[in-house]
């Protein structure tokens, strides 16, 4: 048993400590059974606490445990991880590298500012996937605090993935973002055909002008948290989402920025790229985080 456990508190998709999404990082986790990484997850409370462990299968492995499960993947994650790793000196002498998750084994690439050397992180997602949603535009809506004329009426609600389920629901602009409202316990009745699929509402119009959609991410109630600040995987999500459902990538690739976490007072950014492969497409995301504290926690 273990007296005392280091969390790394960092703030991911943002370059200043309050902005962006805080994940909670454990660098030394092999001593941890699945049930101290959960209880130590629902103790630190953020959406998602990233637990680093040895791999025989690349560089690293990362395990990511919301207050309620174990997740897949999780993109603020990885980055906050990779962002300690770096601050220990793990990734020195490193451009590339790769991590073992549970939706496989990820390829990153590691980008360092050429005045100041802090690095962001490249990190492709598995290939875009989509289902029909088959349920009510009206209650979904009414599920989020909107009304059914608030969703986008021409674009689709559709889930995606890169890695992990989300239904990507489309709404007409900036302010029906504002009035969004979730009661994350209808969700599973509401999504019959992923039930424990997460919402990822946007819209075309933003608030910066260097980014093209902006976001909000309503967990599962699985998950033991309400909304998620700032969300890589969904943002990766969001840019095969453009290249399917608004304009096709062109073959050089396209690259966009997925503003969210204003609503919540976090105000970040995700760079998305997708890149055509003959008649796949590949979905990168990049971030970077900032350290905000560390504190210790008892395993229990």
């Amino acid at each position: 048993m273990i007296a005392e456990t280091a969390v790394l508190h960092y703030d991911a998709f943002a370059d200043e400590p309050g902005k962006g999404n805080p994940g909670g990082v454990v660098l030394q986790a092999e001593a941890l059974t699945d049930g101290q990484m959960l209880d130590l997850a629902a103790r630190v409370g953020f959406n998602e606490t990233c637990f680093v462990l040895p791999s025989e299968r690349a560089d690293f492995r990362i395990r990511y445990f919301t207050p309620g499960h174990e997740m897949d993947l999780c993109g603020h994650g990885t980055t906050a991880c990779l962002a300690a790793l770096a601050a220990a000196g793990r990734l020195d002498g490193l451009d590339t590298l790769t991590v073992e998750t549970l939706a496989g084994v990820l390829p990153i690439r590691v980008e360092r500012d050429a005045d100041s050397g802090k690095p962001s992180f490249v990190m492709r997602q598995a290939a875009p996937q989509f289902r029909p949603f088959g349920g009510s535009r009206a209650e979904l809506a009414d599920a989020i605090g909107l009304a059914e004329q608030d969703l986008h009426p021409d674009l689709p609600i559709v889930y995606g993935s890169t890695g992990i389920w989300t239904l990507c629901v489309p709404v007409r602009g900036l302010a029906a973002c504002a009035r969004m409202r979730p009661d994350n316990r209808r969700f599973p009745e509401l999504l019959a055909e992923l039930p424990r699929a997460s919402l990822h509402p946007f819209c075309l119009e933003t608030v910066h002008a260097d980014a093209r959609l902006h976001a909000r991410h309503f967990s599962s109630p699985y998950s033991g948290t309400v909304e998620d600040p700032v969300t890589g995987t969904a943002s990766g999500v969001l840019g095969a989402y453009w290249d399917r459902c608004i304009a096709a990538a062109p073959p050089e690739g396209l690259r966009l920025t997925v503003e969210q976490g204003r609503e919540v007072g976090r105000d970040g950014k995700v760079h998305v790229r997708v890149v055509p492969r003959g008649g796949e497409r590949e979905v990168e995301i990049r971030g970077s985080a900032v350290f905000v504290r560390e504190w210790s926690l008892p395993a229990l």
